[in-house]
Formats: structure tokens, C-alpha cells, sequence
């Protein structure tokens, strides 16, 4: 067995070229033709737009994102989708120290860390 990070998955999803329904990424409408469409898509057979579809991915990663990651991301999608622009954004940079010390905080709710 091998460890697969979950960004990872995440953005092999979004960049497969055999264009499945992704299961945890959820479309939402932003006009009034995008909303008919998918209004529309439950009685007739209409096909959501798919996160691939746009030239640009954005990723929010809520609790921190290392470099490494940011790296990552970049990397698969230059591979997989070539031309599609990716911004990474986060709540907060994580180093290998700050990422240890939220690991063995003594309080969750309240790490003892000054990121």
C-alpha cells in the first residue's frame, strides 16, 4: 500500500481526462444560464459543467499548505491539463516545525503555536 495525500486525489479528480461526474466536488451556478442547466439536469439528461472545464483552479486549503504541496499541485496540473492557470490559497503557510507542533498540541481548539 502507498499513501496518496488527499490534495492530490483531489486534484487528479479534477484533471482526469476521462471526465467522470466528480463525487465530492459540487458545481454551483453563478448566472441564470448555469442555474437553468443544472435545474434542468434533474429531468433531463444534461451534463454539469466539470471543474476541468475552466482555464483557471483555485484550491482554498483550510488549516495550512506546505510547499511541497503548492508544488505538487502545480506540477500535476501542468502534466494533466497544460494551459489551465492555478492559484493555491490557504489559511496558513505550514513549515515541517509548525506543522509538528499542531500535531501534538495539548489543546485543539487552542494551539499553543504563533503561526
Amino acid at each position: 500500500a502507498s499513501y496518496k495525500p488527499l490534495l492530490k486525489q483531489v486534484v487528479e479528480e479534477i484533471c482526469n481526462p476521462d471526465r467522470l461526474d466528480p463525487v465530492d466536488i459540487e458545481h454551483v451556478s453563478s448566472g441564470l444560464t448555469d442555474l437553468l442547466k443544472t435545474g434542468f439536469s434533474m429531468f433531463m439528461k444534461v451534463n454539469r459543467p466539470h471543474p476541468g472545464d475552466h482555464p483557471l483552479l483555485i484550491i482554498f486549503m483550510v488549516g495550512g499548505v506546505t510547499v511541497s504541496e503548492v508544488k505538487m499541485v502545480k506540477d500535476l496540473v501542468a502534466t494533466r491539463k497544460p494551459g489551465t492557470q492555478v492559484i493555491v490559497l490557504s489559511s496558513a503557510l505550514l513549515t515541517p516545525h509548525s506543522a509538528i507542533e499542531l500535531l501534538f498540541a495539548k489543546d485543539h481548539l487552542q494551539p499553543d503555536t504563533d503561526i
